[in-house]
């Protein structure tokens, strides 16, 4: 496996998290109760992922120029 497609494959993990950490949120919004601790915490964890989803995507674009 080329170092493009471990860093696709990395982000594609990555954007499963985040999107399960986004259903996470939305069930916290509907919650009749909302916990807003939770909810700053969730936020939080998105934007690290994000982060890191954009990290692998631009390694995976470096390698994918590199190797031409």
């Amino acid at each position: 496996m080329s170092s493009t497609d471990e860093a696709l494959g990395r982000a594609e993990e990555l954007l499963a998290q985040l999107n399960g950490k986004r259903d996470e949120l939305e069930r916290l919004a509907r919650a009749d109760d909302i916990d807003g601790e939770a909810a700053v915490d969730l936020i939080a964890d998105l934007a690290d992922l994000a982060r890191q989803i954009e990290a692998e995507l631009t390694r995976a674009r470096a390698t994918a120029d590199a190797d031409g």
